[in-house]
């Protein structure tokens, strides 16, 4: 007795990835049109609604007969390239709206969409023909390794919120360095001289400019530092409340913690309150992204992160039309939110 069709059958039989099948067929968005209907005519070729024929397209076809890619500048397939699925996913609060940016873009524009989550070096493209592939848009930190594939396959790539000495292509970026210096800036003006960044500095390139960004502010101010190294170390990503608690003291408290993101925000708040640490009553918190607005952060920055996928396809098309240009790096201004009802607490 035959058993029931899988997704894994489905995206065999199109050469399609398993995220998109299961987004067309559950009706979400993440697809385009023509990619859903291509997904839907498999899916009843192969038996999957069996049990509900009046859900799929009645006509059907062989491999043969799939959609030929469009040799124009416009058309064809582009990989969206997701690197850790549990934390960089569509339904996440800051990679959601950057992946539907690129999708709505991509789908304006009538092309085709893969999604590929976690891929390892080896199946990377098992199931992908290269030659139909017109470009790879990167979300967030991608390996080395996987990077160096995608260069041997000589496809044109855009990472969003990522750098790699080894890989060279366009990237988009929010300009965190001017951001955050937005942010130093307006504490400096209103007095504050002892500080704490916290996050993994290691963990995201963006992470890494929003640190540079701090220092830059205090060196320029001539505002003297020690930082706890412990708190912008892998350590603190692993174990977080265990390494906070270690080396901040409720007693030596600086005045305001500066974090890398909203997220970390939020979690350097959790820590204080399990010390018995109030805020903002003892000691103020700024993040970045604007992704937390109920927590007590003193500022934020707004990072319109669908503008960023937005961005991120028209740059695609634009490379695909111009390969032998010199790669570019765009940065988009990000806006600093400061929460005045809080900051009058201090």
């Amino acid at each position: 007795m035959k058993t029931k069709v899988t997704i894994q059958e489905i995206a065999d039989f199109t050469g399609l990835s398993k995220f998109a099948v299961s987004r067309a067929l559950s009706g979400k968005s993440g697809v385009s049109e023509q990619t859903r209907d291509l997904i839907l005519r498999a899916a009843g070729r192969l038996g999957y609604f069996k049990d509900n024929p009046a859900a799929a397209p009645a006509e059907s076809f062989s491999k043969s007969e799939l959609p030929v890619i469009d040799d124009g500048a416009f058309g064809g397939t582009v990989v969206i390239l997701f690197p850790n699925i549990r934390y960089q996913n569509p339904e996440s609060i800051y990679w959601g709206p950057l992946f539907n940016g690129v999708t709505s873009r991509l789908n304006a524009r009538g092309i085709h969409i893969l999604t590929l989550t976690e891929p390892s070096v080896d199946q990377l493209f098992t199931l992908l023909n290269p030659q139909a592939i017109r470009g790879i848009i990167t979300l967030g930190s991608i390996s080395t390794s996987i990077l160096l594939e995608i260069k041997r396959l000589r496809i044109p790539v855009v990472m969003v919120d990522h750098l790699d000495p080894a890989f060279h292509c366009d990237s988009i970026f929010t300009d965190n360095l001017a951001g955050m210096q937005e942010i130093m800036l307006y504490l400096l003006r209103k007095g504050f001289r002892s500080f704490q960044f916290v996050g993994d500095i290691t963990d995201a390139h963006s992470y890494y400019e929003r640190w540079l960004g701090f220092r830059f502010a205090l060196d320029e101010h001539q505002v003297p530092h020690q930082q706890i190294s412990e708190l912008t170390g892998k350590s603190i990503g692993n174990q977080f409340h265990e390494t906070f608690v270690r080396h901040v003291q409720p007693d030596k408290l600086p005045e305001v913690f500066v974090c890398a993101n909203d997220f970390w925000a939020k979690i350097t708040i959790e820590a204080l309150a399990g010390m018995g640490v109030a805020v903002p009553e003892h000691c103020f918190v700024t993040g970045f992204d604007n992704t937390y607005s109920e927590d007590p952060i003193l500022a934020t920055v707004h990072v319109d992160t669908e503008q960023l996928g937005v961005r991120a396809v028209d740059q695609m098309l634009w490379r695909i039309s111009n390969p032998e240009s010199c790669r570019e790096r765009k940065m988009l201004h990000a806006d600093v939110i400061v929460r005045e009802d809080i900051a009058s607490r201090r």
